[in-house]
């Protein structure tokens, strides 16, 4: 292994490390309260290395908020293209795929969702912008693939692929963010998965011809 390179795999696992720290901070203590120096001290880190691969706190949680929905696309395209399963079928999937992926990381989901509607966005740097811009292109492109899909087998209504998309994702945030802010009321009632599995059920009436 030459030297660029073992510098370049450091660099990233020292990156990992610091999105970890900042995973668990973030968990805890909620974005507005979480700072720069609780991630440094959870990462062993002096806060000034945190700047080296982040520009600020915004830029830190948005590349978690990244890494979420690249593990939302990695799991759809594990199905979008089987020729075995019919759009119907595809959209059972991708139901199933948004609960698990509440599961698997329900507070960066929300933050995701928090992220493409706040002012997070004006303090990113151009790079992590446009990384944003692109993971979220290529989850609405594997939605719109399976709507384009049931359109052209006849089985979903002629609407626009693009249009159905934004509908199914718009229903995914919306419900996610609205039933977990009840959770403030009474935290230990948890109605997300319940819920999504009627949304989707309505969705997919609507969709069928």
């Amino acid at each position: 292994m030459g030297i660029l390179e073992r510098k370049q795999r450091e660099k990233e696992q020292r990156r990992k490390e610091i999105m970890d720290a900042a995973r668990i901070v973030f968990s805890a203590k909620g974005f507005n309260r979480a700072t720069m120096e609780e991630i440094a001290t959870e990462a062993e880190l002096s806060p000034g290395t945190l700047y080296l691969y982040f520009k600020n706190k915004e830029e830190l949680h948005t590349s978690l908020s990244i890494h979420i929905l690249g593990y939302l696309t990695e799991k759809i395209d594990q199905f979008v293209l089987k020729e075995d399963m019919n759009a119907e079928e595809k959209l059972i999937a991708l139901r199933d795929t948004f609960i698990d992926v509440y599961d698997y990381d329900s507070r960066m989901l929300i933050s995701l969702f928090h992220l493409q509607s706040g002012e997070t966005l004006r303090n990113l740097s151009g790079s992590v912008l446009q990384q944003l811009k692109e993971t979220s292109r290529d989850a609405l492109n594997a939605i719109k693939t399976i709507v384009q899909e049931g359109i052209d087998q006849g089985y979903f209504i002629k609407k626009h692929p693009v249009a159905l998309a934004d509908i199914i994702w718009a229903t995914y945030s919306g419900v996610v963010l609205w039933v977990d802010s009840k959770r403030l009321l009474n935290n230990d009632k948890n109605f997300v998965k319940q819920t999504l599995m009627s949304a989707f059920g309505i969705i997919e009436k609507g969709l069928k011809k």
